[in-house]
């Protein structure tokens, strides 16, 4: 079937904290002979994201560490990675998980952290020594800015304007047309769920791009299947009278008329369907012709509001390799623009990674911003069991971590890649996976073992539902802001409830325009993780 996957080839360094991030230097980093630890942040005015570096800067390995801070009063820890933190009053305590206590002689590690409220801790200290390796160090003197707020985040008192149709807490979500068969999983579902009133916006999945053209991608799903009455979205079962609508589009049709403010947007490509664009960009006044014709055809006019362009990858490669230039990308979605009007929504799913020389450097992305109501760079399939022998990784990192496969493989340095690009950051979305990634054959718990395959999955080896996972395999530990566990022989990274809110909480650090997940019928019957995902964005 038509399986969201990001496959990343390129070779490249990480941009860790980019242009635009805003540094606070609380430690001093090196003092000779000593295990010291520094603290960066980007902050905003309510809160920041924090890490810690450790480096051994003495001759020998150390085989644990224990860095201890205060927190300004009235400051509480959020979400926190590649440590155990606790905080009692405002004292923290940080100890190294199994993964990273030991750091070699002149080696360094880290562990980060989400605070409400953006002071710089003091009176640090790291395994009960002072975090600068020598006296304890005077108060910063670059404490986050308390008038004008950083130029991360939206400022409070003149914000910049929102991208179209709405910013800022934007939840859009995927439906996929397939998930009728043998997921079961029905429009009505997102009725049911509660999901259908956290979300603004539902991408319907996927159209097809065949001969230059947009085409339907299964008939009988979209506009032909009869719903019962105990299946349709509002207890009215479908008709075979002429020219009647059935179908998908049908329920979509029922679930905007229960929710008004819900905008659907009709998704054409994919990872096996993206073939089709190479062709459009040879022609894009044709393509986009064809595809409003599809798109406004009287028969379901009035359930979508606009298109999404997922092309996997423009002038790069996915199950296709296209070599159509870095300004195919920004035609394509130009004349799409220019042919559906400035009302309708015209989106787009995009490469998220963050390597140098990449797919995100292969295609001139912030030129065909403007033309865009936001972009969603697919932070998620960055590692997997497509390496069927590892090494083990989290399939959806937050940020980098030691010992990372690849550079450039995590959120922040695809958001930060896209920013200092000029990409606006409200017209970025960060994405989540409502599934797992998983291997076999696995003996080491911590990341970075190896393996004989893909762990079984219900649908396709390797991947498995969030549903499913949280019974079946637990997560038990966290690294780089999402979830691991380690069940019998099988290896599965995934988000939780827990890490979605920390992802949150960067997206509203970054001055995000929201979140979008990939797909609606991973999450539980009621709609646990996306209920993280609006309560983390508020």
């Amino acid at each position: 079937m038509n399986r969201k996957r990001a496959s990343f080839i390129a070779a490249g360094t990480a941009a860790l904290l980019a242009t635009g991030a805003i540094a606070v230097v609380a430690s001093a980093a090196n003092a000779a002979g000593s295990v010291t630890a520094s603290f960066t942040t980007n902050s905003w005015e309510t809160g920041q994201t924090a890490t810690y570096t450790i480096t051994n800067g003495t001759s020998n390995a150390i085989t644990s560490w224990t860095v201890e801070f205060d927190l300004p009063a009235g400051t509480a820890l959020g979400a926190y990675w590649d440590a155990l933190m606790t905080q009692s009053g405002t004292h923290v305590v940080a100890k190294n998980r199994e993964y990273n206590g030991a750091v070699a002689a002149g080696g360094t590690t880290s562990f980060g952290f989400n605070t409400t409220g953006a002071g710089a801790p003091t009176n640090c200290t790291v395994n009960g020594a002072p975090c600068a390796g020598g006296t304890q160090p005077p108060p910063p003197t670059t404490a986050p800015p308390t008038t004008t707020p950083p130029t991360t985040t939206p400022p409070t008192t003149n914000p910049p304007p929102p991208p179209p149709g709405g910013g800022g807490n934007q939840i859009v979500g995927y439906f996929a047309e397939w998930g009728v068969y043998g997921r079961n999983y029905h429009v009505k579902n997102i009725h049911t769920s509660g999901s259908a009133a956290k979300l603004t916006h539902l991408l319907y999945a996927f159209g097809n791009t065949t001969g230059g053209r947009c085409a339907i991608g299964d008939s009988y799903a979209d506009y032909d299947k009869a719903y019962s009455a105990a299946d349709s979205v509002d207890g009215v079962a479908d008709t075979w009278d002429a020219g009647a609508l059935r179908g998908s589009f049908n329920q979509l049709r029922k679930l905007k008329k229960m929710y008004p403010h819900l905008k659907v947007i009709w998704s054409f490509g994919g990872w096996t369907w993206s073939g089709g664009f190479t062709q459009a960009a040879a022609n894009p006044a044709a393509f986009a012709e064809s595809c409003y014709s599809l798109v406004e055809d009287p028969r379901w006019a009035d359930v979508f509001d606009g298109i999404d362009v997922d092309w996997e990858y423009p002038n790069a490669c996915g199950l296709q390799c296209d070599t159509s230039g870095p300004n195919a990308f920004t035609n394509v979605v130009s004349a799409l623009r220019s042919r559906f009007g400035p009302s309708a929504l015209v989106t787009a799913a995009i490469t998220a990674d963050g390597s140098n020389g990449g797919k995100i450097d292969a295609t001139d992305y912030a030129g065909a911003a403007p033309h865009l109501n936001w972009l969603m760079p697919m932070t998620y399939d960055y590692f997997g069991a497509f390496n069927a022998q590892g090494p083990t990784a989290p399939h959806s990192p937050l940020t980098s971590y030691p010992g990372i496969p690849q550079q450039g493989f995590n959120s922040d340095a695809a958001i930060q890649k896209l920013k200092s690009k000029g990409i606006p950051a409200n017209k970025l979305l960060l994405g989540i996976g409502f599934y797992g990634r998983g291997w076999t054959g696995v003996t080491q718990e911590a990341p970075g073992g190896t393996a004989t395959g893909a762990a079984p999955g219900t649908y396709e080896a390797g991947i498995e539902d969030y549903k499913v996972l949280k019974n079946t395999c637990p997560a038990n530990r966290t690294i780089a802001g999402t979830a691991y566990a380690k069940c019998g022989s099988n290896w599965w990274s995934y988000d939780t409830p827990a890490t979605i809110g920390g992802k949150m909480t960067y997206a509203k650090s970054q001055g995000l325009g929201g979140a979008f997940f990939w797909e609606l019928s991973g999450d539980t019957p009621d709609g646990e993780l996306i209920g993280a995902m609006r309560n983390g964005l508020g």
